[in-house]
């Protein structure tokens, strides 16, 4: 199993489309999983969720569990899947991403400002 370890993501991060920034937050929550490059989790209340429109795609991580998923739909453009939430993750370690929002770095920009 691979370890999984949270902490608060250090700074300011943004969440960036084609048509501004959707997301600001200084409570981002850092995940790290075995090898893999950390990914930064997003509260709700710091995305502009009237944006995000709930994807009929489901994943499953034998890890964390089922993600949904989310596009992104914004006055220039539509990004499908823009973004997963694990709800109810499985292992206690990750209890602190749930209900939090993660999104594909190579369809939007995401970055500590």
């Amino acid at each position: 199993m691979a370890k999984i370890e949270t902490a608060p993501a250090e700074g300011t991060w943004t969440v960036r489309t084609d048509d501004g920034v959707m997301v600001e937050s200084r409570n981002a929550v850092e995940l790290r999983e075995g090898s893999y490059d950390p990914v930064i989790y997003f509260p709700r209340e710091d995305v502009a969720m009237a944006l995000m429109e709930r994807s009929d795609k489901v994943t499953r991580c034998p890890h964390k569990g089922e993600a949904t998923h989310y596009h992104y739909v914004g006055a220039s453009a539509r990004i499908e899947d823009a973004a997963w939430s694990y709800e109810a993750p499985d292992q206690e370690a990750a209890k602190p991403i749930a209900g939090h929002l993660a999104f594909y770095g190579d369809k939007v920009t995401v970055e500590r400002v």
